[in-house]
């Protein structure tokens, strides 16, 4: 029986791509970061499913896989991202650190954790990353460079860890049916609330920008499951990707941006976003 990690398994993608992997016949160590959601998630399964504490930017937690993970380890999928978002002028030090904790520090720690494990089993190991690892967009700046610094990481990394044959692959998905796509708008409304008044009033066309753009982003969310499919074709691919853009829409927005020059693209995405051209009037 093949073994992995999946982390972030408590809901959205992780949690399909756990539980769609135990009914394949894998065993899989989930990472969640509460008892009551490890009971949760194995009580959806009749497959083989450990749910594992793990909050991947707590050390502890991540120096704790030695004891619980078994000498082999044919595969982890680094799952578990948080998004941070706001205009980046307004982005405490402390928000940027909560960001790349998660999105990037994090998804290192337990690569580097279960390394050993894979590199015995000649395993693959899958980041879920984002359209947003290679395209930015305003209002999301902090998310979106969480993402490419994470593509850049793997990307050195699938190179480094060529001679012991570890597949290593980015998954990139857009706008995602998950808990963080459904809960959008409140995110957004407690962003705002943490602006003070002169960040809300420069700001107040960006804000009606992002309010009236994310429903629509909301309507266009893929579900869960597709993305999950992605991600085990990464891991059981003869011959896997560097990347796997998750979707039409994900390619030719990639394509677009790849091929278009920038002032173009930053006219495009400004203007889907509502942003002004010219400041508010004192």
């Amino acid at each position: 029986m093949k073994t992995i990690l999946v982390t972030g398994a408590a809901r959205g993608i992780g949690r399909v791509t756990a539980l769609e992997l135990a009914g394949a016949g894998w065993h899989v160590f989930a990472g969640v970061r509460s008892e009551a959601d490890g009971a949760s998630l194995a009580a959806a399964t009749s497959g083989s499913l450990t749910p594992v504490l793990l909050d991947v930017t707590d050390a502890d937690q991540v120096a704790a896989l030695d004891g619980v993970l078994p000498d082999r380890l044919d595969a982890v999928v680094n799952n578990a991202g948080i998004v941070v978002d706001g205009p980046v002028e307004t982005l405490s030090a402390e928000a940027l650190q909560k960001q790349f904790d998660v999105n990037v520090f994090g998804a290192m720690a337990v690569t580097r954790a279960v390394l050993p494990r894979i590199r015995r089993a000649q395993g693959r190991i899958v980041f879920v990353s984002s359209v947003s690892g290679r395209v930015s967009t305003p209002w999301m700046g902090a998310y979106c460079a969480s993402k490419f610094a994470l593509e850049g990481l793997v990307d050195a990394l699938r190179m480094e860890l060529r001679p012991w044959k570890i597949g290593v692959s980015l998954v990139e998905p857009g706008a995602t049916a998950t808990d963080i796509w459904g809960g959008v708008n409140e995110q957004v409304d407690a962003t705002v609330t943490e602006l003070n008044d002169e960040q809300k009033s420069l700001y107040a066309k960006h804000i009606r920008g992002v309010r009236r753009v994310m429903p629509m982003m909301q309507k266009q969310a893929v579900p869960a499951s597709k993305v999950s499919a992605v991600i085990i074709a990464a891991l059981t691919a003869r011959r896997p990707k560097a990347r796997y853009p998750v979707g039409a829409s994900s390619t030719v927005q990639i394509a677009l941006t790849t091929i278009t020059p920038t002032r173009l693209t930053d006219l495009t995405l400004a203007t889907a976003m509502g942003i002004p051209r010219r400041p508010p009037r004192a």
